[in-house]
């Protein structure tokens, strides 16, 4: 199986550690594109006037910071993707403390989708950045665009007829779409309001969900190959599910 993941918006900087090597990263082939997004996106930083970067990034006049921090990202220390990325998502997971064998079964499984990256593994060294799916870059246009178009042939070839299991959020899903088996998981809060049963989707859930989740496969050991055995394995794991074609909904009623 693959699991797909979002970033975390939260990254830790490393105080150590070694520069980028594009080279090594998961998909060593995507390093020109990652070479060309990397590389908009540092001139982007270095302007003296950090304005338009500023408003490209998204980012507010107290995060300038952040701007500052990707000028450097050529040289900048690199630690690995589990050690970088931090969040809700990342903490319900907690990957550091998972035993040998769970670890060793999710660096084989986990791909996390980025803006800057396209795609990389927990154990790839990568610096801490700022530039999510939805930033347009000069030279380049909207990095989720650019990835749509760099990513397919990369992609097609890893994952072949294993079971994908999508818990990216909507930018980072449009970035690749696979063609074999696959799942799309969300997760709904269910309550109720004013007598009637609701579901809604709540970005904290979601997040805490679908990382005890990843979890919860991790340390069970269970690799499902298609998706009858993706529901059966929630069904062992406790998780209340129901699926439609490709999706496949998680209710929860408490965080």
């Amino acid at each position: 199986m693959f699991i797909l993941l979002p970033p975390s918006e939260g990254k830790t900087a490393p105080r150590r550690g070694k520069p980028l090597d594009l080279a090594s990263l998961t998909l060593p082939a995507l390093a020109p594109a990652r070479q060309r997004v990397l590389d908009s996106l540092v001139a982007l930083c270095s302007s003296k006037d950090d304005t338009a970067a500023r408003t490209a990034l998204g980012l507010s006049a107290g995060q300038a910071d952040e701007v500052k921090r990707n000028t450097g990202l050529h040289t900048a220390p690199t630690a690995t993707a589990a050690q970088i990325y931090t969040g809700v998502l990342y903490e319900a997971l907690d990957l550091a403390t998972l035993s040998p064998a769970a670890r060793k079964l999710m660096r084989r499984s986990l791909l996390v989708f980025s803006g800057l990256w396209g795609v990389v593994g927990i154990d790839d060294r990568i610096p801490a950045y700022r530039c999510a799916a939805g930033v347009s870059l000069p030279g380049v246009g909207g990095v989720g665009t650019f990835w749509r178009k760099a990513l397919p042939a990369a992609l097609a070839g890893l994952t072949g007829k294993r079971l994908v299991i999508d818990l990216r959020s909507g930018p980072y899903a449009a970035m690749w779409q696979p063609a074999g088996p696959h799942a799309a998981i969300r997760v709904l809060h269910e309550r109720v309001v004013g007598g009637a049963v609701t579901r809604t989707v709540v970005s904290h859930f979601n997040k805490a969900t679908k990382g005890r989740l990843v979890r919860d496969l991790a340390t069970s050991g269970i690799v499902p190959r298609n998706l009858d055995e993706l529901m059966g394995a929630l069904r062992e794991l406790k998780y209340t599910a129901q699926r439609d074609g490709n999706r496949v909904d998680i209710v929860v009623s408490e965080l």
